[in-house]
């Protein structure tokens, strides 16, 4: 039996077209349909242009969603540590730990969108080193270490301590991961867990054999260790009863956010433009390479196994959270999910289908069971008599 988690990454995508205010109410309402549904972690990202991402803390929504969860794992996904001073991204993860009741994951990155660090006068050349740095200086203040003093070319501190730390003893840490090796380097640096989310593109996925390897080797090089049920892999799914309804449900979308976010918006000098919906399905989904799954509960199944068998083992799978169907569609697939494909991959009914074959294959012992009542009910002068009158004269002659 394996024990492969499951959870979601709400970047957020959504469409320019819907009122913010209940698509922010939506997005809450669906972490805690997650947690109904036994999903092990929620992950939301930090964003502040383009218009298709309206999460610009993750903090504050994922407070929210504490309140509205109860199992479930929360995390950062990711918070762009360039854009914050060190001390008092700690001190709002030791207040978020707190208020969920020790559920919260810290992942970080160095800023996804060239267009938050211009807003903010940031050189991206820059922005890699001060994760780093961060990370360094955010987890020594978890860690709850003497006062000490530190000065950087973007922050200070002086007598720095937390006067409060957090409710788990060991919060884990996470980095996010797209197709160079830094993501995995600095995991293994600040023996982090990875969030890939490179998966998600044809790049990406050509380069997962030997991501871990790079987390492996700047692990051992800084005296860490890390591990594999600690890497989550982002993909892109839409699940129906059928291959047909999964399509038909989410082509349009789909073409969408293909056409006027990742490639409009994100990657206009090598992002593939679609001419119709379907043109972009049989490309994301159905041609050789595909990053993404639209079909059956079983579809998704094969995709994990041959994720396994690529990366060489991770610990959770990510589903990653669009728009591609209506709001009913979106929650069935996630039920689906829920449903078939999580309890296949982690072997959960296997003794079931074990308990149905034992007793479909061995009918002679059912049989002499049933031989055993018979002579029992035959023996009885009175139970032969009321069975003859009743129309199993068939069932008294026998022994």
């Amino acid at each position: 039996m394996s024990d492969m988690r499951f959870g979601a990454f709400l970047a957020p995508h959504h469409p320019i077209r819907e009122n913010p205010t209940l698509q922010l109410q939506n997005d809450l309402k669906f972490v805690s349909h997650l947690d109904e549904l036994g999903y092990d972690e929620f992950w939301c990202g930090e964003h502040h242009s383009t218009g298709w991402e309206i999460i610009a803390s993750p903090e504050l929504f994922l407070a929210a969603a504490a309140e509205r969860t109860q199992r479930i794992k929360l995390g950062t996904g990711v918070i762009s540590l360039p854009y914050h001073h060190p001390f008092m991204v700690a001190q709002r993860l030791v207040q978020l730990d707190h208020q969920s009741r020790g559920r919260l994951i810290f992942g970080s990155g160095p800023g996804a969108l060239p267009s938050d660090a211009h807003t903010l006068g940031l050189d991206p050349m820059l922005l890699r080193d001060r994760q780093d740095e961060a990370m360094g200086i955010i987890r020594k203040l978890l860690n709850g270490e003497d006062r000490f003093s530190y000065e950087s070319d973007w922050f200070k501190l002086r007598d720095a301590k937390l006067h409060l730390r957090p409710l788990q003893r060991d919060m884990e840490f996470a980095v996010a991961s797209m197709v160079s090796p830094s993501g995995m380097t600095l995991a293994g640096k600040h023996q982090a867990g990875v969030l890939s989310i490179g998966a998600m593109v044809p790049a990406g996925m050509r380069s997962l054999p030997t991501q871990w390897s790079f987390a492996e080797e700047s692990a051992k090089e800084h005296g860490n260790t890390v591990e594999r049920k600690n890497w989550r892999i982002v993909m892109n799914w839409h699940i129906a009863e059928t291959r047909e309804d999964a399509r038909e449900q989410a082509k349009e979308g789909l073409f969408k956010h293909n056409n006027e976010y990742s490639v409009a918006a994100l990657n206009p000098d090598e992002g593939i433009t679609y001419k119709t919906p379907d043109d972009a399905v049989d490309a994301v989904a159905f041609s050789e390479g595909s990053t993404a799954v639209i079909g059956t509960p079983d579809d998704l199944v094969a995709k994990i196994k041959e994720m396994i068998s690529i990366t060489g083992g991770f610990g959770c799978v990510i589903g990653f959270v669009h728009d591609w169907a209506n709001r009913e569609n979106t929650l069935k697939s996630w039920d689906l999910v829920a449903r078939y494909v999580v309890p296949e991959i982690n072997g959960l009914i296997d003794d079931y289908r074990d308990s149905y074959q034992f007793v479909t294959t061995n009918r002679e012992t059912w049989t002499r069971a049933r031989e055993a009542v018979m002579n029992k009910i035959n023996s009885n002068n009175r139970s032969a008599e009321i069975m003859e009158t009743q129309g199993y004269e068939g069932e008294k002659s026998k022994p």
